[in-house]
């Protein structure tokens, strides 16, 4: 990755356990789902061999770091086994720690954080925000923070994934995501987690109300405020489908590209995303555009 400088600014980068990601310029995160039932690509990577040609691709796509996931947290999704979920994500991360490039994995487990840790992983990406703790006793928060240097997402879920759409926040969403977002973060501080390790992400689906979840991203300002990078998960996600009528998740390319650039547009730092190259493509215009770059 590109050196980036020291500075208390979020675009500063992103220390993760082998790179420091420069933020001056927004990332691709690309989504790898090892599992048979993700909402939009469920059982299209499910095994090894399929996973890590789709995530050899997303990188010639231009995917700045690559997110593997074993357990689908779709709303109503059920939980995966520990070891199941150890068995789908494992055998990908082996490998791909090898090629040289951020890598990410999606998961709540501390059993599956400190495995993927020790085989070199870059990134722990939690919906829980690090709330977990494992059959052992071992929390994940435990695992990031003696951890000494892996970077973190911390993400906003209202409720589980098993009822968050049933039951989804009531009121403003904004000032009640931001408040979880700032104690979560400095409940990593206070463990003597890094400040330039940490990101934040708003959780857009997860238990919001489609106008919660615009509202999220019209005021990315106010979370921006807290002073650290922030993700934006926009990709192929329901409120797209409730705004444009399309009910497939796959076919919200469109959508997903344009919420993208939007988040990007308001201060969004990565966007995770499943079409990497329209992604990638659409952000290249905008830089563009900002540095009235020579085409």
């Amino acid at each position: 990755m590109s050196p980036s400088h020291s500075s208390a600014s979020p675009s500063a980068g992103w220390q993760t356990a082998r790179f420091r990601i420069d933020l001056s310029r927004p990332r691709v995160m690309g989504i790898v789902n090892v599992t048979p039932d993700s909402f939009s690509d469920g059982g299209v990577h499910a095994d090894t061999k399929s996973g890590l040609l789709h995530a050899e691709a997303l990188l010639k796509a231009g995917a700045d770091i690559l997110d593997i996931g074993g357990e689908s947290t779709r709303p109503g999704a059920p939980p995966v086994p520990l070891e199941e979920e150890l068995a789908r994500v494992v055998p990908v991360v082996r490998e791909a720690v090898r090629w040289g490039v951020p890598i990410s994995v999606d998961t709540y487990k501390p059993e599956v954080m400190a495995e993927c840790l020790a085989l070199g992983v870059d990134i722990i990406n939690d919906v829980w925000a690090l709330r977990r703790t494992g059959a052992h006793g071992r929390s994940a928060e435990d695992v990031v923070a003696q951890d000494p240097a892996c970077g973190v997402v911390l993400m906003h879920m209202h409720r589980q994934p098993q009822d968050m759409q049933v039951h989804p926040m009531q009121g403003d969403a904004v000032p009640q995501v931001r408040e979880f977002l700032a104690a979560r973060a400095q409940a990593l501080l206070a463990r003597g987690v890094a400040r330039e390790r940490i990101v934040l992400d708003y959780g857009i689906g997860f238990g919001k109300t489609v106008q919660q979840n615009l509202d999220l991203l019209a005021r990315q300002h106010e979370l921006l405020a807290l002073g650290w990078p922030l993700l934006a998960g926009w990709s192929r996600k329901s409120t797209l489908g409730r705004i444009t009528g399309v009910d497939v998740a796959a076919e919200r390319l469109g959508a997903s590209v344009a919420a993208a650039l939007l988040a990007v547009q308001r201060g969004a730092h990565i966007v995770r995303v499943h079409d990497v190259a329209a992604t990638v493509q659409a952000l290249q215009v905008w830089l563009a555009l900002n540095n009235r770059e020579s085409l």
